[in-house]
C-alpha cells in the first residue's frame, strides 16, 4: 500500500478530494499541516453549533493506493489540473504493512464506571475489581462509554438504589444505559430510539450481555416508568420534555445528559411546569440533570 501526500489551502481540499476518489484512491483524510506546532488550528464544535471554522488554512491531505504507480499516476494527474494551483505533492511513500484490526483495537480499553462497574470490549479481559460488566465494542450508534455523559448517565444507575424495576431509555442509541440498568436490577426495561440501526444494535448488545430488555420505535413506549433515561441533546431534549415528564411515575425519577454547563438554565426553564431539575454532576464541560417527580 502506498501513500500520496499534498498539501492544499482550505478552498482546495474538497475538489481535491472528489479528485482523489473518483482516482480509486482507497481512503482520503485531511488533518491540519500544523498539526503539533505553534500554528496548530483547533476545531472542535459543540453539538448543535457550527464548526469555528470549516477547515485549516493548511491541510494535509493523505490518500491510500494499491501501487506506487497508482498514486505517482494520481498525483501527476492532479498537478496538471486547474483546480491544483497552491497545492503541493509532498511525497509518495509506502505504507508499512499493520494488523489494522489489532491497531482500532488497542485504542478502546475498559472504561471504569465506579470501581466495581466496566464497560469492556470483546477483546480485553474485564479488570480484576469489576462485579458488573458491560460487554460492548464500539461501533455505529452512539453509547459506549467513552464519553463523558454516557459515564455520568451509568454512574448515577450504578451508585444508588432504582427507584422501581420500570425503566425507559429513550434515544437508546447502543442501548448501553437500558443494559446497566438491567444489569442494577431493573426488571421491565424499554429501550426506544428513531433509528432502526440503534434498535438494532440495542437488541444485539443486549443478547450479548444478557439482559432481557424491548427495543423499539419510540411508540414502544407506554404508560409510567419508575425512572426515565435521555441521554440526547440540549434540543430535543427541551423539545421532548412534556412527553418524558409524562412518562415519569409519581415518585420516579427522570436523568438527562447531553446537556452543556452552560445550557443548565434553558433546561431548568423548559421543565419548570412538569419537573424541578437539577444537577446532578459535572464532566468535562457536560452536565447531567434530574428530577424527581
Amino acid at each position: 500500500m502506498f501513500e500520496l501526500a499534498l498539501q492544499c489551502p482550505e478552498d482546495r481540499v474538497e475538489p481535491i478530494g472528489e479528485a482523489l476518489d473518483a482516482l480509486d484512491a482507497l481512503s482520503v483524510s485531511v488533518e491540519d499541516a500544523d498539526a503539533d506546532t505553534d500554528a496548530e488550528l483547533a476545531l472542535f464544535g459543540e453539538p448543535g453549533m457550527p464548526a469555528p471554522a470549516d477547515g485549516w488554512q493548511r491541510s494535509r491531505v493523505r490518500a491510500l493506493f494499491h501501487s506506487a504507480a497508482a498514486a505517482s499516476d494520481a498525483a501527476q494527474l492532479l498537478a496538471a489540473q486547474d483546480f491544483f494551483v497552491g497545492c503541493q505533492v509532498v511525497s509518495v511513500a509506502e505504507v508499512p504493512d499493520q494488523d489494522w484490526v489489532r491497531l482500532t483495537q488497542s485504542q478502546f480499553s475498559p472504561v471504569e464506571i465506579t470501581p466495581r462497574f466496566w464497560i469492556v470490549p470483546t477483546w480485553h479481559e474485564p479488570p480484576a475489581g469489576a462485579r458488573e460488566v458491560i460487554r460492548l465494542d464500539p461501533g455505529l450508534a452512539f453509547g459506549t462509554g467513552t464519553h463523558p455523559t454516557t459515564r455520568m448517565c451509568l454512574r448515577w444507575i450504578a451508585t444508588r438504589p432504582l427507584p422501581g424495576p420500570r425503566v425507559l431509555d429513550y434515544g437508546c442509541g447502543s442501548g448501553i444505559l437500558a443494559i446497566g440498568a438491567a444489569l442494577m436490577g431493573a426488571a421491565d426495561v424499554d429501550a426506544v430510539d428513531i433509528d432502526p440501526a440503534a434498535v438494532t444494535s440495542t437488541g444485539q448488545n443486549a443478547h450479548a450481555n444478557g439482559v432481557v430488555l424491548r427495543a423499539g420505535s419510540p411508540e414502544l413506549a407506554s404508560g409510567h416508568y419508575d425512572l426515565v433515561l435521555a441521554n440526547i441533546l440540549a434540543t430535543p431534549l427541551k423539545v421532548l420534555a412534556p412527553l418524558l415528564c409524562a412518562h415519569v411515575a409519581s415518585g420516579g425519577a427522570l436523568v438527562l445528559a447531553g446537556i452543556l454547563e452552560r445550557q443548565a438554565d434553558e433546561l431548568i426553564e423548559a421543565y419548570r411546569p412538569w419537573a424541578a431539575l437539577q444537577v446532578a454532576d459535572r464532566e468535562e464541560g457536560w452536565i447531567l440533570m434530574t428530577a424527581q417527580c
